[in-house]
């Protein structure tokens, strides 16, 4: 099935897997920020965002080089600590998601002597509309895209964004570095390419008809809460994550007995970055379960020069086991129409 290309093309008609193979150019793309040169730094940064929006923060915050606090936001409320010495950046792709209008509309209503320097971060929508009626600093992300497969664009944009802030020197480079390792080994994963031979298909056929756990270490936690995110809109298939070491303290132990036939498939993104400790928790752990669960799918991830490229190499590859996926349930990997019908509801 997934070697059929007259099957894939049929299925995947708005080319997710086109836009996977070439998400190596958004990690390069450049963008125009209007930051302010008055001296002005952050003492600590917020970004509030929701799904993919907020992951991009998410994987930045767990790469070094930022010396601020750093939080990231899935909520309505803005936290009460928020004062003049943040930098609070709303982020929402489509610019309409309403727990960041929300915290942007309460920033915003803030004493000013009180108030975070606020950027936004979007394709157009409100937040766009709000950024120019209030004369803020806009970060404006190319359109046309779903949000999940826009995590390229929205890491550069914040990157590019803390280092004109001066929170961080040479992060721009460094993501440069990996689109060229993205580039090159997504060629193996392509549709043309059988699979015997394609990583990414391998894995696909392993996981299809099971809800599907992923683990990995905290520093590689964003990539594993990208394939989460992945397999859930692009295959249409329950999934969900976690990390060591927190694993070992309590979901340890929910494998050892009910329900006694276990439906699930296990991924392990594991890198050459991960503590020693965590490590041995993989392996130990793999060790005291055999029998009790499926055997994990182990994904080692190649030596790269540094765990940015780690990350970024984890993300490539879960978008296309994630739409592999979805064509082996024989869904359509783009749209999410029941997630715009809950949007239209809650409205």
């Amino acid at each position: 099935m997934l070697d059929d290309l007259k099957y894939i093309h049929q299925r995947d008609g708005q080319d997710a897997l086109g836009i996977a193979e070439k998400q190596w150019r958004q990690y390069t793309h450049k963008f125009d920020i209007d930051w302010p040169d008055d001296g002005w730094q952050p003492k600590a940064v917020m970004v509030a965002g929701m799904g993919g929006s907020a992951l991009a923060a998410t994987a930045l915050a767990a790469v070094p080089g930022l010396d601020v606090a750093f939080e990231v936001v899935r909520d309505y409320d803005l936290p009460k600590h928020v004062d003049e010495s943040y930098l609070l950046v709303c982020s929402s792709y489509s610019g309409n998601t309403e727990e960041t209008l929300s915290i942007a509309s309460q920033a915003l209503s803030l004493p000013e002597s009180k108030r975070p320097r606020i950027v936004f971060v979007s394709s157009g929508g409100k937040l766009q509309k709000i950024a120019k009626e209030q004369d803020l600093t806009l970060v404006s992300l190319p359109g046309g895209y779903q949000p999940r497969f826009t995590f390229g664009y929205q890491y550069s944009a914040l990157a590019q964004l803390f280092e004109r802030a001066g929170l961080v020197k040479g992060l721009s480079g460094r993501v440069e570095q990996g689109a060229m390792i993205v580039k090159k080994v997504v060629e193996s994963w392509r549709p043309d390419v059988a699979s015997k031979e394609n990583l990414a298909k391998r894995i696909a056929l392993e996981l299809a008809g099971k809800s599907v756990v992923i683990y990995s270490s905290p520093k590689m936690f964003p990539g594993a809460y990208k394939w989460k995110i992945s397999i859930n809109e692009n295959a249409k298939n329950v999934a969900w994550c976690n990390q060591y070491p927190e694993f070992s303290h309590n979901e340890f132990i929910g494998w050892t007995s009910h329900p006694v036939q276990k439906p699930y498939a296990i991924v392990e993104l594991r890198s050459q970055h991960d503590h020693p400790q965590i490590q041995k928790r993989f392996e130990v752990s793999d060790r005291l379960l055999s029998g009790r669960r499926s055997s994990p799918v182990v994904v080692d991830i190649p030596k790269g020069v540094n765990q940015l490229e780690d990350l970024m190499w984890v993300v490539a590859l879960g978008d296309f086991v994630s739409i592999y996926l979805a064509l082996a349930n024989g869904v359509n990997p783009t749209p999410v129409d029941l997630i715009e019908k809950l949007k239209t509801e809650l409205k």
